[in-house]
């Protein structure tokens, strides 16, 4: 509960496989959606990164999944496996830059935002960048 009462407190959480699903569900409460949340596994010889909503199975091929997560994975895998931090810091860019002017896919879209689907957002954030 500490999670979302004052997260602020935490920069890292390192923690077993289910109980940081069930952490991961809470912080996109934070967020606004599990589609914004990057996850890594790291320690071992082989480090994982990947979206932490996993493949949405239930939206896949319409259109209407939210890139960010897995975007910002990729930034993850730059800077931390790849020592790639200006790399990793221009698809953080790119993606504020997007979210500035106001698109958004469905799962974060306000009534104001400029509603985009998958395709599309990662469009933009690949031109920001």
């Amino acid at each position: 509960i500490q999670l979302i009462i004052n997260p602020k407190q935490f920069d890292v959480i390192v923690t077993e496989n289910m109980f940081g699903d069930i952490l991961s569900d809470e912080a996109a409460s934070i967020a606004g959606s599990l589609g914004m949340l990057p996850s890594a596994s790291l320690g071992g010889k082989i480090n994982l990164y990947e979206p932490a909503h996993g493949s949405a199975p239930d939206i896949a091929g319409q259109d209407k999944a939210n890139p960010i997560a897995t975007i910002l994975s990729a930034a993850m895998m730059l800077r931390n496996s790849f020592d790639e931090n200006d790399a990793a810091k221009s698809i953080e860019n790119a993606i504020e830059k997007v979210l500035s002017k106001g698109y958004a896919t469905g799962d974060i879209a306000g009534k104001d935002s400029k509603r985009v689907g998958t395709k599309e957002f990662t469009r933009l954030v690949c031109e920001e960048i």
